[in-house]
């Protein structure tokens, strides 16, 4: 149920780097979910992962905006023109919100806002945990963190285990766990064509260091007489070297659910992540998920209840073969209901617009800052 706000309609300023990929997802879901009840503008950057046609997935009522010089790496020039780019949309645009998603546009953000106007920042996984950088980066990017936690902006993580990274930074924070849009992937199961097929297991995402296709391909010779399929495409292509593995290439969205309708079991070998919307929706799809112990995946799969969660290459293999020689109904079954009961945007979508209804009333009453950010006991 969408929460009712002033007569005319408040605007949001989303302001996001890394569109592609589960944040984009995100994106299009919460800015559909959001459009009635604001004036939605999405300020972002193309990566090599957004579709082609990635227009085509927001409402048209969604002001779409591109941001030229973001850039994924550090780039001081670039960043600079970005952080003069976004300044200038924010003018144009006067929005009541802003938002900021990923690490590089919540850098560049608030430090480009000074918090006059009511700013939120989501990291969709913190730079500092990623693997792929070496230490020294990662203690730079977590001393940036640190000092761009101190502007004046709450940090709204997706997860509960994202937020309790984020504590360690700032008192300012909440958290809304990631959700999907039942309604559209839905419609796209109903048109699927489901066919005969062998046990198969399968993933989506990009072949990336974060992904750890390395220990994907493992598993796959363990286990010689299954099927696997990566849905999607990456620099690591060549690390999935199984013969039993078939890799389909970026595909668009109705394809890709083709081959997940078409499975039997997800499995997510990640390395670190935020809280994947692929995982959510194989969750929907009723496959039964296998995942990695990491922030994100333990939050929502719970061993042995609605799914499994492995550290080592033989515990996914084990898994997988458990799943394959017994009944597994319970467990996709508890699964599913999670995600009608939490994971779906119907949900996500109002919790997000009570932080920003109290956020501003906040401003509006001088309201002590505690008290907006006791939320999290709520909703």
């Amino acid at each position: 149920m969408a929460l009712a706000v002033e007569k005319d309609k408040k605007k949001i300023l989303f302001i996001v780097e890394s569109m592609g990929g589960g944040v984009f997802t995100y994106i299009v879901d919460l800015a559909n979910e959001l459009v009635s009840t604001y004036d939605m503008y999405v300020a972002y950057a193309v990566r090599k992962q957004t579709p082609r046609n990635y227009k085509e997935y927001f409402d048209k009522r969604v002001h779409l905006i591109e941001v030229k010089n973001f850039s994924r790496a550090i780039n001081f020039s670039k960043d600079l023109k970005a952080f003069l780019e976004v300044k200038r949309i924010a003018s144009e645009v006067k929005p009541d919100i802003i938002h900021l998603h990923s690490s590089k546009a919540g850098v560049i953000g608030r430090l480009a806002f000074n918090g006059k106007i009511p700013m939120f920042y989501t990291p969709h996984g913190y730079s500092f945990l990623m693997e792929n950088y070496n230490p020294l980066k990662r203690t730079i990017f977590k001393v940036i963190e640190r000092i761009c936690a101190r502007r004046n902006c709450t940090t709204i993580s997706c997860s509960a285990g994202e937020h309790q990274e984020t504590l360690k930074l700032t008192r300012r924070a909440t958290y809304v766990n990631n959700g999907i849009n039942m309604r559209e992937l839905q419609d796209i199961m109903d048109k699927t064509e489901k066919i005969p097929h062998p046990f198969t297991v399968f993933t989506l995402g990009r072949i990336c260091y974060q992904k750890n296709p390395t220990l994907f391909n493992a598993i796959a010779e363990k286990l010689p007489d299954l099927r696997f399929v990566w849905i999607g495409n990456g620099e690591l292509r060549s690390e999935l070297k199984s013969k039993n593995i078939e890799i389909t290439g970026w595909t668009d969205r109705a394809t890709a659910i083709k081959y997940a309708v078409n499975a039997d079991v997800f499995l997510l070998t990640s390395r670190w992540e935020g809280l994947p919307i692929s995982l959510l929706e194989a969750m929907y799809m009723k496959k039964v998920c296998v995942v990695s112990n990491v922030i994100g995946n333990k939050d929502v799969i719970h061993n042995g209840e609605n799914g499994f969660v492995c550290n080592r290459e033989d515990e996914f293999v084990e898994a997988i073969m458990k799943i394959k020689e017994n009944s597994v109904e319970e467990v996709y079954n508890r699964a599913f209901e999670d995600i009608i009961n939490t994971y779906n945007t119907q949900i996500m979508a109002p919790n997000y617009s009570q932080i920003y209804i109290w956020e501003m009333k906040k401003r509006e009453s001088g309201a002590d800052r505690d008290e907006v950010l006791g939320i999290r006991r709520k909703i």
